[in-house]
């Protein structure tokens, strides 16, 4: 499983599929992932109808911290997180079902600077010929046959309110892209950095042993001189 800094950091909530927008019928699992015990850890929502929930009260079924939605409908659009026995909660996600017939698929989870992101634009019904638009804060972007947008190396000025439309198929709702700034160890010692940083920093590092050595040395023959100085003047006295 892979994990982003984010979830290396906080407990998170986990998408499968990783997206926010879902055709009525789809299924989802929903999972907590925390470095602490999963297994207290419950997955919560609040919708417009049912209110606040856990998961196997009037909607899922649960298994340890995994929650599976068999069937979805609108009405499961709403915001989910994940919540320990003590108050602990999780980040929180927007999932949004829709009747429509077109859907963006874009990462639930923020994404961190630097990476790759594909948006997708899905239609619930398959046609050969058709063109998909992207929009980013209301502002075409980009356009494509094939249905995905690329953004190869991700800034933070790509945050922002997403959507997609297909030539005589619809748009779709609006979901926003989360950017997350890198940790600064991994900006620093990331690949492909990592060797770098291990070749300056080894001779720093067996320096630095090496006169720990020495030193250790050096206060050893001085302490073994020192007893053979008093061990000396003690036989002195005693002749």
């Amino acid at each position: 499983m892979q994990f982003t800094p984010f979830c290396l950091m906080l407990p998170c909530l986990r998408v499968s599929p990783d997206q926010s927008q879902f055709f009525r019928y789809d299924s989802i699992s929903l999972r907590c992932d925390s470095e602490l015990n999963t297994t207290h850890w419950k997955i919560k929502r609040n919708t417009t109808e049912g209110g606040v929930r856990s998961c196997s009260f009037g909607w899922g079924f649960t298994s340890d911290s995994t929650c599976q939605i068999g069937k979805t409908y609108p009405t499961d659009t709403g915001m989910y997180w994940c919540q320990s026995g003590d108050g602990k909660t999780s980040n929180v996600v927007n999932i949004t079902i829709t009747d429509r017939d077109v859907i963006l698929q874009s990462p639930v989870l923020p994404v961190p600077t630097g990476s790759a992101v594909v948006l997708r634009c899905k239609n619930e019904t398959q046609s050969s010929d058709q063109k998909f638009n992207f929009y980013k804060d209301g502002r075409s972007i980009s356009s494509s046959s094939t249905g995905e947008m690329t953004i190869h190396r991700v800034s933070k000025s790509d945050e922002g309110l997403y959507m997609c439309s297909i030539s005589g198929g619809g748009q779709s709702a609006s979901s926003w892209l989360f950017v997350e700034a890198s940790p600064t160890a991994s900006r620093w010692c990331s690949f492909p950095r990592l060797l770098y940083c291990l070749v300056v920093g080894a001779p720093y590092l067996l320096s630095t042993i090496l006169l720990g050595l020495i030193y250790r040395d050096r206060k050893r023959a001085q302490n073994a001189a020192d007893r053979r100085r008093i061990n000396g003047v003690v036989m002195e006295k005693v002749i």
